[in-house]
């Protein structure tokens, strides 16, 4: 019988591949297949050397494409190598080379073997809070550099037991090479300190915090990737004290259940959002609100979502046991500045808020806020991208030239770096308005090179000259710095979500976006490639008066869509809209708008969103961004079919869409007394139609193109499914999915439009 022949094969794998018990799993399959040869990590993912006949060879290969559930595999490399005598296969150390490629996984929502192992009382880790494996645990959060390895993680200075070690270095167990590995006997521990910083004495940590919230007092806890500002979500008393504090005036707060029963009796959750709920991700979902929910009306104000999430930690599941209620589990700031992640800035910072702080030892190498993700047009979307998806690369079809770097926009603020196939958005930052908030950014961002390894040589921007992150991309030195339209670059985010390299249509809609024409944008149709786009519509501009402050006082708006719909005139039944706004700015900003030319304009759809709800909801003031919007979404009778009446002005190259039509049509329902949520259905069926047929026209005149919508108008399920649903079937709508549809995922548009226009 002839001897089989032996070969080798050179395997590196990219992607999510350390961290996430790669590495032995692959050492399973390799003694199962009867292969032997080598597996190690290094800087752009592992490679492994493997040997053996064909047929053992194709069994091993064939079986690495069913990995671990925690890894992503990006690619697969495979080169032939001169066979070794090598008698087994085994697991080598980590090499680190100048080709730095960060493979870092997100942190993991725990798992259901360590859940079990906590609150088994004859565990050696029952109720030890850091319990994780290779399946669960910080990993992106305690890095603090590549390869991904312990000495290179905050876990560094804890030294493990033998025990510990045992399971470290056993390849069997569930344990082997689990970085951040302890126990009680070697691991990190709570502490409870005192709003002054005092340490306080304490048998059971968790069992004191939890009756603290019990007593209705509010507590610090600090987590995986920064501390959390927790109360009884029950209590209207324990939630009003922490709005108070907390200095946030109606904006909701996320709530943390113990299970998806839970959650269940709070809100509408269906299979798709079970699934969001119990992924390994656990982001918050947004979910609609239980009529009768044992929930704190406080909790969202005004709003028929709720948004819910489930423990992804020991410490979060030992604490939901303990309290037995639902707990707000909203971020460790004050309104508008970053999360605290050091307990002796925690403590500095969150003292005139918590009662009682939560400590541990463990440190927090970068800051990372929950992720938030719902369902739209019949997907999970990510709205907010932050803990259990950062940094999970996004692949890009078109490789980078050179490395990127793009600023992103003022508000939601997220970056991007991109290089080779891959784009790397960092960590939710949030709105660019404060010193300490930017010091976050910059931070984060030299963070982020620092692991990839990466001097980026463009650097992108948004138009507006104004913004932060555009004056951060102007300092930099040694890179080429490149504008990039705001809607050009939402519109090329989502093409790069779904692997298009262009031409496409590109629905833009959102707020408000700095414009080529002096107007500001936010209502645009696009035909779009990476290197360029053609405006094919947008919306009649609306003036805003006192600019910015229009948006915070939405009357403004109304007042505005009012006068232009009249000309000029406030019609009488209307009038009643505007009795709440102070006497004296009523009459100044309708003398300014009699002579609105110089005025600045916007022709952002969410300007009319929130100029329609200011109107016919008796909004004056809004308390976040986006409220009035949220609510006027939310008025709306999803029975009502009926659309308002438009108008299309044909321009030479861009057409415009006119609302005034609509503008009366709503007046003359009101007048009749027809209910707003007939208006507000009423208008978002309008707003669908005209998008329709404004994207009709740009394909009969450019080409049936691949259509995609961005934005963040598109978080509002029903405008993207009214949309979806008025272009179907011909023309399919792609909307973004794990890139967020606002301002969240357009440094992925900059940074691709940036590549393309630097190479020129």
């Amino acid at each position: 019988m002839p001897v089989a022949q032996l070969e080798g094969r050179r395997i590196h794998v990219s992607g999510t591949v350390q961290g996430v018990g790669f590495r032995p799993w692959v050492y399973r399959v390799a003694q199962q297949a009867g292969v032997t040869g080598r597996v190690r990590n290094d800087s752009s993912g592992v490679t492994i050397d493997a040997f053996g006949d064909e047929t053992s060879l194709t069994h091993f290969l064939d079986a690495l494409h069913w990995p671990p559930p925690a890894a992503r595999i990006v690619r697969f490399d495979f080169t032939d190598i001169a066979l070794e005598p090598a008698d087994e296969f085994e697991i080598v150390d980590s090499q680190s080379d100048v080709d730095r490629r960060v493979s870092i996984p997100p942190d993991l929502a725990t798992c259901d073997d360590c859940l079990s192992e906590i609150f088994d009382r004859a565990n050696r880790r029952y109720r030890y809070a850091f319990t994780n494996c290779t399946n669960c645990g910080p990993r992106f959060t305690i890095a603090t550099d590549i390869p991904y390895d312990r000495r290179a993680t905050t876990m560094a200075r804890f030294e493990m037991c033998p025990a510990c070690r045992r399971e470290y270095t056993d390849v069997s167990d569930r344990r082997f090479h689990t970085q951040p590995n302890a126990c009680p006997a070697c691991g990190p521990q709570l502490g409870l300190r005192a709003p002054d910083g005092a340490r306080l004495h304490a048998d059971d940590v968790i069992a004191v915090a939890a009756r603290a919230i019990g007593d209705g007092l509010i507590v610090a806890v600090k987590g995986i990737g920064g501390f959390h500002l927790v109360c009884d979500a029950t209590s209207e008393d324990a939630v009003r004290l922490l709005r108070e504090r907390k200095r946030r005036d109606e904006k909701p707060f996320a709530v943390m259940v113990r299970a998806v029963h839970d959650a269940a009796a709070l809100g509408f959750v269906g299979p798709d959002e079970c699934r969001l709920l119990t992924s390994p991700e656990r982001p918050i979902v947004l979910v609609r609100r239980r009529p009768g929910g044992r929930i704190a009306e406080e909790v969202a104000p005004r709003n028929q979502m709720i948004g819910l999430f489930l423990p992804y930690s020991p410490l979060h599941h030992l604490l939901l046991a303990e309290a037995r209620r639902p707990l707000v589990m909203t971020s460790g700031n004050v309104s508008d500045e970053p999360i605290a992640c050091d307990n002796a800035d925690a403590l500095r910072r969150l003292a005139s808020i918590a009662d009682l702080f939560v400590v541990h030892d463990r440190d927090i190498h970068m800051t990372c806020d929950d992720s938030v993700a719902t369902m739209i047009a019949g997907s999970p979307t990510v709205l907010r991208r932050g803990r259990g998806y950062v940094p999970r690369p996004v692949p890009v079809s078109r490789g980078f030239s050179r490395p990127v770097l793009a600023c992103g926009a003022q508000l939601k603020n997220t970056f991007c770096i991109g290089f080779d196939s891959s784009a790397w958005l960092g960590p939710h930052i949030g709105d660019l308005d404060n010193l300490p908030t930017f010091d976050h950014y910059t931070r984060s961002i030299e963070l982020l090179e620092r692991f990839l390894g990466v001097h980026p040589q463009v650097v992108a921007h948004d138009l507006h000259p104004d913004y932060l992150s555009t004056a951060y991309a102007r300092r930099r030195t040694g890179a080429q710095t490149v504008a990039v339209q705001h809607h050009h670059a939402h519109v090329v985010s989502a093409m790069a979500e779904h692997g298009i390299d262009g031409p496409a249509i590109g629905i833009a809609y959102d707020g408000t976006g700095y414009g080529t024409d002096g107007t500001m944008w936010g209502g645009e149709v696009l035909v779009a490639t990476a290197a360029s786009f053609e405006r094919a519509a947008t919306f009649r501009t609306l003036p805003l008066a006192g600019g910015d402050r229009a948006i915070r006082e939405p009357w403004r708006l109304a007042l505005a869509l009012v006068m232009d719909a009249f000309g000029g005139e406030i019609p009488l039944d209307l009038q009643p809209a505007f009795s709440a706004a102070p006497i004296a700015d009523l009459v100044g900003v309708k003398a300014l708008l009699t002579r609105a030319a110089w005025l600045p304009r916007a022709r952002g759809v969410g300007r009319y969103f929130d100029a329609f709800g200011a109107l016919f909801l008796g909004r004056t003031n809004a308390s976040y961004e986006g409220q009035v919007a949220l609510e006027w979404n939310q008025a709306a009778d999803p029975r009502v079919t009926r659309v308002y009446r438009y108008d299309v002005a044909a321009g030479d190259q861009c057409c415009e869409i006119d609302l005034r039509p609509t503008v009366r049509d709503a007046a003359t329902d009101r007048r009749r007394g027809e209910p707003v949520a007939a208006i507000a259905a009423a208008f978002h069926n309008t707003i669908a139609a005209a998008t329709a047929e404004v994207v009709r026209a740009a394909v009969a005149r450019f080409g049936a193109l691949p259509v995609v919508a961005s934005g963040g108008c598109f978080q509002n399920a029903r405008l993207a499914e009214s949309i979806q649903a008025a272009l179907a079937p011909e023309h399919p709508v792609l909307f973004p999915r794990e890139v967020p549809p606002g301002d969240g995922g357009i440094a992925l548009g900059q940074a691709i439009v940036a590549d393309v226009l630097a190479r020129r």
